[in-house]
């Protein structure tokens, strides 16, 4: 039986938050490794991060809107980006490249694991719309995942 009151749409709407403040965490260490990636591998490394941080960019609106269109605010500020965030701040430029590409590989790989734990609190608020994103979330995070792990061997 599905429990589609205010509680389960609670738990939904505080996790669909922690995962909009993943992204945008997540969005500006990617950006900040594109900026900052230096070696032998530069160019791939480059446009590869590049590439994922617009993935995530595009991501962001979407999980704003959903939460909006379940009637409850989203985040306001960066502060309550970093409140609500499970990614670690980066802020040391000069990592290599190989640990570059293993922090983004492991916080997307956390990612996976939140997005998968999110699927009974949508299953217990009765809201298909975000199941269904789940999925299409799940797996951009998944590729993520692969692409970086192959870049590592």
């Amino acid at each position: 039986m599905t429990d589609t009151g205010n509680n389960s749409k609670a738990a939904l709407v505080s996790e669909l938050n922690g995962l909009l403040a993943d992204h945008m965490a997540l969005f500006f260490k990617t950006k900040n490794f594109h900026w900052h990636v230096a070696g032998p591998r530069f160019r791939d490394l480059h446009l590869l991060f590049d590439e994922q941080a617009i993935a995530l960019r595009d991501q962001i609106d979407i999980i704003g809107e959903r939460v909006r269109k379940l009637g409850a605010n989203t985040l306001t500020s960066i502060g309550s980006v970093a409140q609500n965030t499970q990614v670690k701040d980066q802020d040391d430029v000069s990592l290599s490249a190989e640990a570059m590409v293993t922090e983004l590989r492991d916080d997307n790989a956390a990612m996976v694991k939140r997005l998968k734990a999110m699927k009974p609190l949508a299953d217990q608020a009765g809201d298909n719309a975000t199941d269904g994103l789940l999925d299409d979330w799940t797996d951009a995070a998944e590729e993520r995942v692969w692409f970086l792990t192959q870049t590592l061997q």
